[in-house]
Parts: C-alpha cells; structure tokens; sequence
C-alpha cells in the first residue's frame, strides 16, 4: 500500500514529468479523490516547491516556470529497488557492467543526501546475487541494437556464428529478447530458413538494421518461445519417457528446459533430446513417481548404473 509521502513525491514526478495536468488526470494517477490530491499539493507548497493552480476547462497545477527540482528524490522503498537493480545489472550478462554499474552509481551518490547514499553501499556490500553461470557477449552492440529494432518493428541484417564456428547472414524480425539461465536470447522470425527461431546473443558477429518494417504476432510471448527452442534443440539422443503422474506434478519437479510434455490417459509422455544418458538418468532418478523408459532402450541401463551407485554408498555409510 502506497503511504502518503510516497504519492505526494509521485505527484511531483507527474507535474515534473508532463508540465501542467488537471485535478481529473491527477487524482487517478495518484488513487486518491480531488480533496486528498488539493492538500499534497499543500504539502508540495509547504516544503517550498511552488505550485501554480488555474481554474477552468483548461486549468490545472503545474510547477511555477522556471523553478529547478532537486536532481535526485527517491523514498526508501525506491532506494531499495534502484540499489538491487544496480547490483543485478551486474550478474544480467551484460559487456563491461561492472564499470558502467559503479560510474552508474558513483554519479547517484553525488546527489543523494546521506542516508540513501548509505543504504545503497549497505545493498552493494551485503547482498550477494549467484550469477556464475552467465555468459556475457562481447560487448553490448548487439543487445542495443536488437531491443531497439524489436521496439521498432524494424528488420535487421543478422551475422550468427553457429556452434560449428560457421557464420550465416539472416534477415531476421526481432520480436523480443529474454535473458534465461544465464544467456540473451533473440527470437522472431528468421527469413532464411522461413519460421521461427532464436539465436544466442553470445554468437551474434554484427547487427545492422534495415529500414523494412515488420508486424509482431499478437501476445507473442519471447520467454514461452525461448524455452520451448531449448526444450526441442536436437541433440545426440531422443528420449521418450512416461511419468505416471500429472502435468503440474512433473513441471514441479523437472525444469521446463527437459523436454515437451504430452498428457496422455496413462500419465505424462516426456518427449526430450540429450546428449548424455547418464545425467538423464539422474535426473529420472531424482523423481518421486513411477516411470517407465519407452526410448531408447539404452536408457535402462543408464538408470539401473545410477541405481547400483546410490545402494552402494547408502550400504557404505551404514
């Protein structure tokens, strides 16, 4: 729930930020009726910000011309958010963070009072984020360019190194960006091979943007489609599994990544690719309900190995 001090600042950052506004766009805005929005702007007034109030259809409160605002104003719940998102920045994959995080917030302590600057260095020095397995591009180009082509609806000229180390030129229509497990991902739709794809920033060589425009499907969710991509990438081994149990027990327990879910009237078809048995057999291992293995067949000795080691060392530390 917002206290009262916080929406008489939001009311300031209003009439900074759009000039002149009237009761009926402020009072909304803010959630409060025209009496309790007539006695911020007291509150304004009071603590020396000069306000200006006209009557009449084209009436209503702006800041008296030519009155600078203080640089910096932020409530504590604001200082909180901007310091762990200076201190997130720094773990989102991002080229040269950690220098533009500390100028970032070297320029904010200069103008914040005391206190705040205090409980900033208090998030930055006693807060810790595990970002170790993030896989930063070389440098931020292709993010820029990427989130302002997809804003755009702009195409661009895509040069994408695949794991091979070929490199292919794509025209490609960005239609988001998602950050997951570590690594930027890109997905839209890939003229080249004519539906959709998503590439990893890591391995984009050079975005050019093009002046070609493009319509972004309706509710197009980048995050559903990056891990749907993941989930599907072929690799060495198709893995076919029924988990005797329901869909909301399996997604609980097995990350969205693993594979593609079937419900069926026996239980939950896990259709997954791998490239190594044993850590499928892990994982399978690691489930509290019945399953049984439909493909390959290689995959029941995987499971029995990794059941043989778990009796040994149970038997060992008895």
């Amino acid at each position: 729930m917002y206290r009262p001090t916080t929406r008489v600042l939001a009311l300031l950052e209003l009439l900074q930020t759009h000039g002149r506004m009237s009761g009926a766009e402020l009072a909304p805005r803010l959630g409060v009726d025209r009496r309790t929005l007539r006695r911020y702007i007291g509150k304004l007034e009071d603590i020396g910000i000069p306000i200006t109030a006209e009557r009449g259809p084209a009436g209503g409160y702006a800041l008296m011309p030519g009155f600078k605002l203080p640089p910096m104003m932020f409530t504590e719940d604001e200082t909180l958010a901007l310091s762990l998102g200076l201190l997130a920045a720094r773990g989102l994959g991002l080229a040269e963070a950690a220098p533009a995080v500390a100028s970032a917030q070297a320029k904010l302590e200069r103008v914040m009072p005391d206190g705040l600057k205090r409980r900033v260095r208090a998030v930055d020095e006693t807060v810790k984020l595990d970002a170790a397995r993030t896989i930063a591009p070389d440098n931020n180009q292709a993010l820029v360019a990427l989130t302002g082509a997809a804003q755009a609806c702009r195409q661009v000229l895509l040069r994408y190194r695949d794991q091979r180390g070929d490199v292919s030129l794509r025209r490609f229509d960005p239609y988001g960006l998602a950050l997951r497990h570590g690594r930027w991902y890109a997905a839209g739709m890939c003229h080249l091979r004519q539906a959709l794809r998503t590439f990893r920033l890591d391995r984009v060589v050079e975005v050019e943007p093009l002046a070609e425009q493009f319509e972004r499907p309706p509710g197009f969710d980048t995050m559903a489609h990056v891990v749907q991509a993941v989930a599907t990438l072929p690799r060495a081994i198709t893995i076919e599994v029924l988990l005797k149990t329901d869909a909301a027990s399996v997604r609980a327990h097995l990350f969205a990544e693993a594979g593609v879910l079937e419900e069926t009237a026996e239980g939950v078809v896990l259709h997954a690719q791998s490239d190594e048995l044993d850590w499928f057999a892990r994982q399978l291992a690691g489930m509290p309900f019945d399953f049984e293995i439909r493909q390959p067949p290689e995959l029941h000795a995987a499971v029995g190995d990794c059941i043989r080691r778990l009796l040994r060392c149970s038997q060992s530390a008895a």
